[in-house]
């Protein structure tokens, strides 16, 4: 497939799921699911103990196919689940997808980012791999809320970046950036919620 084939279904694809996110958070707050305990307790009651499980490997797919942006998937965790149990299933998720982005650009190399990624992303951080300087950008862009973890970890593993310092620097960055999404979102979400009426 095409490069721009496959960055256009990437993109039809986040719209997709972003419509279907704004739908089901309308479906909870209307159901009462993010505001009631009860109701809450009965919907994960549908799923039984998978649905920790398929919350996981939700997370770890959006990593390596990048359709939702990572902060909706870190609220969806701590509305459903809780902020503990939220912020852990994200924190296992995330560094899963962290790892086989990197393991699959570590595999097959620049193509696959030029054939997931616009080329303005591209340029934009493609210098950071010249010199020896990668490592500690890296280190410091998974610490911080903001940057495209997803298209740096794909990144990473296109460098002589060992899969040992890759791991450390996932595990001990990410907790601070998935709490940002995840408290911060969630916080905003329910504000609005409440402003609108319909929590």
């Amino acid at each position: 497939m095409k490069p721009f084939s496959l960055r256009y279904m990437m993109n039809a694809s986040t719209v997709a799921g972003l419509a279907a996110c704004a739908a089901l958070v309308f479906y909870g707050f209307y159901t009462g699911i993010f505001s009631s305990q009860a109701a809450l307790e009965q919907f994960l009651a549908g799923f039984g103990l998978w649905a920790p499980l398929i919350f996981v490997i939700f997370q770890a797919v959006q990593v390596v196919i990048p359709i939702l942006p990572g902060g909706i998937g870190c609220v969806a965790g701590v509305l459903v689940f809780g902020p503990i149990a939220g912020f852990l299933y994200n924190y296992v998720g995330i560094c899963l997808g962290s790892l086989a982005a990197f393991l699959l650009a570590r595999r097959y190399g620049r193509p696959i980012i030029e054939s997931m990624f616009s080329p303005k992303l591209r340029a934009k951080y493609l210098h950071w791999t010249e010199g020896r300087r990668f490592n500690n950008l890296f280190a410091v862009a998974i610490f911080m809320p903001v940057a495209p973890d997803d298209f740096l970890c794909y990144l990473a593993g296109t460098t002589k970046m060992t899969v040992r310092r890759f791991a450390t620097i996932i595990l001990l960055g990410k907790p601070l950036a998935i709490a940002a999404y995840s408290f911060g979102l969630s916080a905003a979400i329910t504000y609005l919620a409440k402003l609108f009426g319909i929590a």
